[in-house]
């Protein structure tokens, strides 16, 4: 239960959801909107996560970044546990409200749980990149080296990502 009591308002048309000052999400069927998140100052993509209305509410009333864990499923505050917490400097909604864009100052440089600063650290080839010949596709990584050691913060504990 949220200790937050923000209440979003009923979606009732599309000028209200594209025109107006109501905010009102619209979450997926599982209860779930899409969250981006980038560097504040540089505007680097950081990572892409999942908010409930919950994590939204935490977010909007603390300034902190939340999310949902779906492989955990619950909610999630970004650097709890790592200390790498996400500081909100702006959010955004998209036109039709079912997408949250977050404008962060990470605490300790990184928003990755593997270790590099941004979960998007491999490249895919495209267009002339792209080998046809190749069976199979080859990344490229773009980070070479990790902000922090995992092992070092999460111990041995599992990957929290599902395969």
């Amino acid at each position: 239960m949220s200790l937050y009591n923000i209440a979003f308002r009923k979606r009732k048309s599309v000028k209200q959801i594209e025109e107006s000052t109501d905010l009102v999400p619209k979450f997926d069927n599982r209860g779930l909107i899409t969250a981006v998140t980038t560097d504040a100052m540089s505007g680097e993509l950081l990572m892409q996560g999942y908010m409930n209305a919950e994590a939204l509410r935490h977010t909007i009333a603390t300034g902190e970044a939340y999310y949902y864990s779906r492989s955990r499923q619950t909610l999630w505050h970004k650097g709890a546990t790592s200390g790498l917490v996400q500081q909100v400097v702006e959010m955004m909604i998209d036109d039709d409200q079912d997408c949250i864009w977050l404008k962060v100052k990470v605490t300790g440089g990184a928003s990755c749980h593997v270790g590099y600063r941004s979960c998007f650290y491999r490249k895919v080839p495209v267009g002339l990149e792209f080998d046809s010949k190749q069976n199979q596709i080859e990344l490229e990584f773009t980070d070479k080296e990790k902000v922090f050691d995992p092992a070092a913060i999460y111990g041995d504990a599992p990957n929290p990502t599902k395969i």
